[in-house]
């Protein structure tokens, strides 16, 4: 029985660790090839560290050890010739590109006259500019290899207005619209373009926000906003990654400028 998405070249940006490991280890684990990059850099805007050479590192031998090729690379999301070089470089080595998974990300959590200008410009480039330059670097290798999918992580804050997450909420409601743009543009080429909504995940990231009892404790009737329709507080990545693997494989084949809410029911209330 081969997998899902066998013989396929997958991208995925933000792979050190979190949800971006979770999605590489998950399309291979169904068959997939795959070229991973991440920042390997601290932001001065952001109070959580990003991830390591190390994490980059322990991804690679969990692909490896599904005996599935991977080519892993330092590049920044925000610097689109160096994202271009680095998914050039593994389109050469492993031969096609067919999955794109725009998922690396930052987030910050501050009431709206809390946010400096440097972390609303971070927040933005990375988390909007950043799912642009994938798409715009992946676009003609997709294109070369007559199709493909595009699966640009954004949230229940690209559909809801989550208070005190203003950049993050901006930056994820900016991914769906320039994700429907490019759905409609790529069509031609078969290349579909959809975007995942989760809620919160259970990584790195979500950890080191530090949580926003401080802030709902001064605003309490805010804080039902965040509550998910199932009784549960985070999902797990693997939840996502499967999300992403149903988009990437042949089943989702006509599906294209989809939001999949994968939010333990958030968005609903």
């Amino acid at each position: 029985m081969t997998g899902r998405v066998e013989g396929k070249v997958a991208f995925v940006t933000g792979a050190g660790r979190g949800q971006g490991r979770s999605h590489a280890i998950r399309l291979a684990e169904e068959g997939a090839d795959i070229i991973a990059v991440d920042v390997l850099e601290d932001y001065a805007s952001v109070g959580y560290g990003m991830s390591t050479e190390a994490d980059l590192d322990q991804t690679v031998k969990q692909i490896e050890a599904l005996d599935r090729r991977v080519v892993a690379r330092k590049a920044d999301v925000r610097d689109p010739a160096a994202l271009k070089a680095a998914l050039d470089d593994g389109v050469a080595e492993l031969g096609r590109l067919d999955i794109v998974c725009a998922n690396a990300g930052i987030c910050t959590v501050q009431a709206w006259d809390e946010v400096s200008p440097q972390v609303w410009q971070d927040t933005l480039d990375t988390n909007l500019t950043g799912v642009w330059n994938t798409m715009v670097a992946a676009a003609p290798h997709l294109i070369a290899s007559g199709g493909g999918s595009i699966i640009c992580t954004s949230s229940t804050a690209g559909i809801k207005g989550l208070p005190f997450l203003a950049p993050y909420v901006a930056a994820k409601h900016g991914v769906v619209g320039i994700a429907r743009s490019m759905a409609n543009e790529l069509a031609k080429h078969k290349i579909r373009v959809n975007t995942v909504h989760p809620t919160g995940v259970d990584t790195p990231m979500l950890a080191g926000l530090g949580g926003l009892d401080p802030l709902i404790s001064r605003e309490p009737e805010l804080g039902s906003i965040f509550v998910n329709t199932f009784p549960i507080e985070v999902v797990e990545a693997r939840d996502i990654s499967n999300a992403v693997l149903f988009l990437a494989s042949d089943e989702a084949r006509y599906v294209t400028g989809l939001e999949f809410t994968v939010d333990a029911g958030n968005t609903i209330r």
